[in-house]
């Protein structure tokens, strides 16, 4: 493997555990004051681990795909969000079918760590696709 590649994906790895941690410590401490008595569908940790896992097979694949010398990484880059988006619904269909009767727990549990998550991928591919 190339050392470029390897370098950006372990400095992308700690900043993403680090942002993950501290997300989800604070999330965690608002649910505990904000949600007491809310049965929520999902535990906080399936959705980090969620989004952990989808952010970091989207950036390797933009990092290798750049560190091997492909010029067309902005396209794998919408694929990745457009295989994202799908493995949203998907992740959110057993939600989704069992008609909740809160849903607005539920989403801000989900959509707002991932579009967190988004704007941190979004800015370290960016940031890659900038040195060349």
């Amino acid at each position: 493997m190339n050392n470029l590649f390897k370098k950006r994906t372990s400095n992308f790895l700690i900043q993403l555990i680090a942002l993950s941690v501290l997300l989800f410590g604070i999330h965690t401490y608002l649910n505990f004051h904000f949600t007491k008595g809310v049965i929520l569908f999902f535990p906080l940790w399936h959705i980090y681990m969620f989004h952990l896992v989808t952010v970091i097979i989207i950036y390797t694949i933009i990092n290798y795909r750049e560190s091997v010398g492909k010029t067309e990484v902005f396209n794998a880059f919408i694929l990745g969000m457009l295989l994202k988006m799908i493995l949203t619904v998907v992740f959110l269909l057993p939600w989704i079918l069992s008609k909740p009767e809160q849903k607005g727990y539920d989403l801000a549990n989900f959509f707002i760590p991932y579009f967190i998550f988004l704007a941190f991928e979004v800015y370290s591919v960016t940031r890659i696709l900038q040195k060349k």
